[in-house]
C-alpha cells in the first residue's frame, strides 16, 4: 500500500530550530499579523464534496477522552438550528472554505468541502502492538472507509510511533485504497498520537511546560485533560493542512517534501500578539482560569492554531 506523508512540528522544537524543514527563517513564530511568502497553489485535487471524518480509537481512551475529539469534528460545521458561541470552531474552518473559493476560480468544477463526524472504530486490545510503524499507522487508518473520507487515527499514550516526540506530533497523507465498485480510489488520512506522558512538552503546548525555549507558565487546558487538548490542536492543524493538501500537490509553500501548510505556516500563534513561548491574547474562562480562542457544541472550549488566509497570506486568528 503506498502512501505519502506530511508530518505537523514539535512546536517547542520549533521555538529553536525545526527538525523538518531547513529553512528555518521561513518557519519563525512569530505575530499573527506577520505577513508569510505567498501561498501557491499547485493546481492538485482537493477534498470536496460530503467527507466523513472517521475516528480510529487505538489503545485505551475513556469515553470522555473520545468525546473531546468528537465533539470537535462535529463544531467544525455550523448548525443554524443549534448555533454555538462565538468565536466558534465553525467560524474558524470558514478560513479554509477560502482556498476553495480561490480554487474556483481558477477550476469551475471545484466545491466546497462539508465535514461531519462519521464511524468511530475502537482498538482497545493493541491488535498490531504497542509500537507503530508508519505503514502500520496506514494500515489501521484503512479500517474506515476509503471514499469520501478522512480517517483520524488517534493512539493512546502508551502507544510509540516510529519519529513520534523526536521529529513529530502526527502526520497525515494519502493511500491507495480498496477497490469500490471496479475503481480504486486515494484515501486521506490523519495519525495524531497522545503525548501527555512521552512529551507533553513538544506536542502539547502551551498546556505544558516547554522543553526548550521561554519557560513561560503552562496554560490550563480547556477541557482538564494536557494529552488530549494538545490532540485536538494537532487534529485542527492536520485537517486543515488535510483539506488544503490532501495528495501533496494543493495548496503550500516551499518543498512538496516538507511543505508549510495551512496550519503549520503559523505554529505556535493562537492569538493576535504571539511571540516565541507565548501563544498570543487568548480568552479565558473564569470558572476554571483554561485558555482558550474557539466555542464548540455542547458547551466546549478548544484552542485551535492560526491560519494562512489565502487572500492575504497572514496568519488569521479568531482572537
Amino acid at each position: 500500500m503506498v502512501s505519502l506523508a506530511y508530518s505537523s512540528l514539535l512546536l517547542s522544537l520549533f521555538l529553536t530550530i525545526s527538525l523538518l524543514h531547513s529553512n528555518s527563517e521561513a518557519r519563525k513564530l512569530s505575530e499573527s499579523e506577520q505577513q508569510l511568502e505567498v501561498f501557491k497553489y499547485h493546481k492538485g485535487p482537493l477534498l470536496t464534496g460530503k467527507i466523513s471524518v472517521n475516528l480510529i480509537w487505538y489503545g485505551k481512551f475513556k469515553s470522555s477522552q473520545r468525546a473531546i475529539i468528537s465533539d470537535f469534528i462535529t463544531s467544525l460545521s455550523s448548525s443554524p438550528t443549534k448555533p454555538t458561541s462565538q468565536p466558534s470552531v465553525a467560524t474558524w474552518w470558514k478560513t479554509i472554505e477560502k482556498y476553495y473559493h480561490l480554487t474556483t476560480s481558477k477550476n469551475t468544477k471545484s466545491k466546497n468541502l462539508a465535514l461531519s463526524l462519521g464511524a468511530q472504530i475502537l482498538d482497545e486490545n493493541y491488535s498490531l502492538g504497542k509500537s507503530l510503524t508508519d505503514n502500520q499507522i496506514v494500515k489501521l487508518a484503512s479500517k474506515g472507509a476509503q471514499k469520501d473520507a478522512i480517517n483520524v487515527v488517534l493512539t493512546s499514550a502508551d502507544v510509540t510511533v516510529d519519529g513520534f516526540c523526536s521529529s513529530k506530533c502526527g502526520n497525515h497523507g494519502s493511500s491507495a485504497g480498496a477497490r469500490i465498485n471496479g475503481k480504486r480510489y486515494k484515501f486521506a488520512y490523519i495519525w495524531v498520537g497522545n503525548s501527555e506522558t512521552q512529551c507533553p512538552g513538544q506536542c502539547a503546548w502551551p498546556f505544558h511546560q516547554p522543553i526548550y525555549g521561554p519557560q513561560n507558565p503552562p496554560l490550563v487546558a480547556p477541557n482538564n485533560d494536557v494529552g488530549l487538548d494538545g490532540m485536538v490542536i494537532n487534529v485542527a492543524s492536520l485537517l486543515a493542512g488535510t483539506a488544503t493538501n490532501p495528495f501533496g500537490n494543493g495548496y503550500f509553500q516551499g518543498p512538496k517534501e516538507a511543505p508549510l501548510e495551512a496550519a503549520s505556516a503559523c505554529t505556535g500563534v493562537y492569538g493576535k500578539g504571539a511571540y516565541p513561548g507565548y501563544a498570543g491574547n487568548l480568552l479565558v474562562n473564569p470558572t476554571t482560569g483554561a485558555s482558550y480562542n474557539a466555542n464548540g457544541v455542547n458547551g466546549r472550549k478548544y484552542l485551535v492554531p492560526a491560519l494562512v488566509d489565502p487572500k492575504t497570506s497572514a496568519c488569521s486568528t479568531l482572537v
